[in-house]
């Protein structure tokens, strides 16, 4: 049963990590990559219990969520506690928010890399003079983005794109699902655990017993 729930954790985190790392029976340096799996997991949930202490107003207010996801740990801003609607350049009152994220990210998750989103709702830009949706989306991202190099966080490790209206988290049909669309999620990624040649092995159907 052990086994069983090593074999479920590694096809999750490798699920995470986008690569195939496939096991052989009585490979010791399968047994190393279990390990250093679960290490990386366990880190992700530490910061993930830190981010909820030191944000616990903001979520309690929902104007921040918190998951975990196959991608990695996911930060979810709802967009008006960042911007002003329509704009691309972050609130002066989200500064002190964003400032608990970066200590994390600088201390506790110092060696995963950072992907900022951006999302809007479906309503089509008429006088903010973005382009449309994924302009604005792009712009937001890479604000955050800046934000977060300015503060100290390295740039290799940062990366931003918008998603416009594209990828909704509700119905766009209401006035609080369209709030719940616009948003920034700041996605702290997993590290990379490949096979140096990349090659996918087999996993011994014994091994899971």
């Amino acid at each position: 049963m052990k086994n069983k729930g090593l074999f479920l954790l590694v096809i999750l985190t490798l699920a995470i990590n986008g690569c195939a790392v496939v096991f052989q029976k009585g490979r010791r340096s399968d047994l190393d990559k279990i390990q250093i799996l679960e290490s990386e997991l366990d880190e992700l949930k530490n910061a993930r219990d830190l981010l909820q202490e030191r944000l616990s107003k903001e979520i309690g207010d929902k104007q921040v969520k918190l998951e975990m996801a196959e991608r990695g740990l996911v930060i979810t801003f709802v967009a008006e506690v960042l911007f002003n609607s329509g704009k691309a350049k972050l609130r002066e009152e989200s500064l002190p928010i964003l400032d608990k994220v970066v200590r994390i990210l600088k201390e506790e998750v110092p060696g995963n890399n950072i992907g900022i989103e951006g999302h809007t709702d479906n309503v089509p830009i008429k006088y903010s003079g973005w382009k449309s949706n994924w302009e604005l989306s792009t712009q937001r991202a890479l604000g955050v983005l800046y934000y977060l190099e300015a503060e100290g966080v390295a740039p290799q490790r940062l990366s931003a794109i918008g998603y416009g209206e594209y990828r909704p988290v509700a119905s766009n049909d209401d006035a609080e699902g369209r709030q719940a669309n616009r948003r920034v999620e700041i996605v702290i990624l997993p590290k990379a655990v490949k096979q140096a040649d990349d090659t996918p092995m087999k996993i011994e159907e014994e091994e899971l017993k």
